[in-house]
């Protein structure tokens, strides 16, 4: 498949219009070939995945989250900002990332939180990226914490009355301050995002939003194997492997014990 196949196929998944103003998605390292046969999937293109990218002989890394959000001034393998980008570059690897378009998009991070959440009926909410809709039957803000905790395998923190019945749902993966608002606007008994500031979940509390939050990496990696499933429906002739050094950068207390 060439370079031009993957960007078209790229386009009817996660149209880049749908991206927000700040986003940065799209082709942002160009390989220095143009036969695509091998893509390395991962929610971050961090060192690990760009050594892995290398190690596999991939020709392209497809993340979520994109690099460059800011102008850089020079590329440094001491840099946070470039290092993997260096990694790319040295070996012709290129770069793709779709990240609010791919929030945004049918079947994309939202709609799947939803699907594996049990919420349907849902309708677009915050500048049509996070989505909110109703579970058939309605449970506890503790019993649908838990049924999250457990769906996403993560530990969430959990902001509101442990007790209060939950039957429409707002979800917004990733860092979702912003839905706070529109989710109380279309009636929602909770927010279920990744992370949210300590400032916002108080504002939340204040106007009667019950928050759960789930993960920054936890809610959005649901995402990567739909999206390898659809792309192996769009271009049967490339592999695409989900990283094994893709991970939340953060670790949790058990994983530390000795």
């Amino acid at each position: 498949m060439m370079l031009s196949d993957f960007t078209a196929a790229m386009q009817r998944i996660a149209p880049k219009e749908l991206a927000l103003e700040f986003d940065n998605p799209g082709l942002l390292i160009e390989p220095d070939h143009d036969e695509i046969k091998n893509v390395l999937v991962a929610l971050d293109c961090t060192v690990g995945v760009a050594k892995e990218a290398v190690e596999i002989g991939a020709d392209l890394v497809l993340t979520h989250h994109p690099l460059f959000f800011y102008p850089v001034k020079k590329m440094a393998y001491s840099e946070p900002e470039t290092a993997a980008a260096c990694i790319l570059l040295r070996r012709g690897v290129g770069m793709f990332a779709a990240h609010t378009n791919l929030d945004a998009a049918l079947g994309g991070v939202n709609d799947t939180l939803c699907s594996l959440l049990g919420i349907g009926s849902t309708t677009p909410i915050d500048e049509g990226v996070g989505r909110v809709g109703n579970r058939r039957t309605a449970v506890t803000l503790a019993e649908f914490a838990g049924f999250a905790e457990r769906t996403l395998h993560t530990h969430a923190r959990v902001a509101g009355d442990l007790t209060a019945q939950v039957r429409r749902v707002a979800v917004l993966g990733g860092s979702g301050a912003s839905a706070i608002r529109p989710a109380l606007e279309e009636g929602a008994d909770v927010l279920l995002t990744g992370e949210a500031k300590h400032s916002d979940v108080i504002d939340a509390r204040m106007l009667g939003l019950n928050l759960i939050v789930a993960g920054h990496y936890e809610t959005e990696r649901i995402v990567l194997e739909p999206l390898i499933r659809r792309l192996q429906n769009e271009c049967f002739d490339v592999k695409y492997k989900l990283s094994r050094a893709d991970a939340s950068p953060f670790a949790r207390p058990e994983e530390g014990m000795p």
